[in-house]
């Protein structure tokens, strides 16, 4: 049997197939969050007139909350567009289950593009060059964290890492670029805004600020963008902050090869580990 090279295959009528490529490392019946994040996108894309090319809209905020766990099962995506308009639409995206069970939302905001503007007399935030692409990429595996072995996964499988800064399963910020190495539905190019969401979910994986045995499940993902990446490569410079009364939050910002595109935040439930 040849190996999956997409993470899902389109079934028509809006329901898609997952491989064993969206698999996350905690329970082998479900997907990493990168996976649906990046199914939702492309859809949302599709319906809002949204992407790279010319004539379409520049999409600057991808909200998705992650309402239950999405597992190995056919789903259907259902999308619309809620907020018409010229200058900004926004189009909703509903990820239902193969009980027609809503497991996924999320949203799409839209911006019209426009001629080039001069803005020689702007005056914005100051920003680094981005951080280098080392020559290297480094395997993904978890063992001290991972509660399964069983088949492909998304994590290690696909996409492709290579660290700047800290480290996979170390404790601590961390700087990561990655590529998207599969298409997200058999048969169709990623877009930009695609890689951009299964890049940033990992944010909260890279940054771990617990040890092993604490939990830091992000229930959503928001993603505002100035600009799309150029490029198959997405860079996330990623800390986590925690509170005292079980929550905290991942923040990253993203980067491509020309400098930054915006940022992108979780929201974290942090709990103890079972026996602590």
């Amino acid at each position: 049997m040849s190996e999956p090279a997409a993470l899902f295959h389109d079934l028509g009528d809006g329901r898609f197939e997952p491989t064993d490529l969206c698999r996350g490392p905690w329970d082998p019946r479900a997907m990493h969050g990168g996976a649906p994040s990046s199914l939702l996108a492309g859809e949302l894309e599709r319906i809002l007139g949204a992407g790279a090319e010319p004539g379409t809209l520049q999409p600057a905020r991808l909200t998705i909350d992650l309402e239950r766990p999405v597992t190995l099962v056919p789903l259907t995506v259902e999308v619309e567009v809620i907020r018409p308009g010229r200058k900004v639409r926004v189009a909703e995206a509903r990820l239902l289950d193969d009980r027609g069970n809503r497991i996924a939302r999320a949203t799409l905001l839209g911006i019209r593009r426009t001629e080039l503007l001069d803005l020689s007399t702007a005056v914005t935030m100051p920003v680094s060059p981005p951080p280098a692409l080392p020559s290297q990429a480094v395997a993904m595996e978890v063992p001290t964290l991972l509660q399964h072995s069983e088949g492909k996964m998304f994590h290690a499988d696909a996409v492709e890492h290579r660290v700047v800064r800290g480290a996979w399963g170390a404790i601590g910020p961390a700087t990561d670029w990655i590529r998207l190495t599969v298409e997200v539905v058999a048969g169709r190019a990623v877009t930009p805004l695609q890689r951009v969401a299964a890049a940033a979910d990992f944010g909260n994986g890279v940054s771990a600020a617990l040890p092993p045995g604490w939990t830091f499940i992000n229930p959503d993902l928001t993603v505002t963008l100035h600009r799309l990446p150029a490029g198959e490569w997405v860079c996330i410079d990623s800390g986590t902050h925690l509170g005292p009364d079980g929550t905290g939050t991942a923040e990253s910002e993203l980067w491509d090869e020309q400098g930054r595109l915006g940022r992108s935040i979780q929201t974290l439930v942090i709990d103890p580990p079972a026996d602590g």
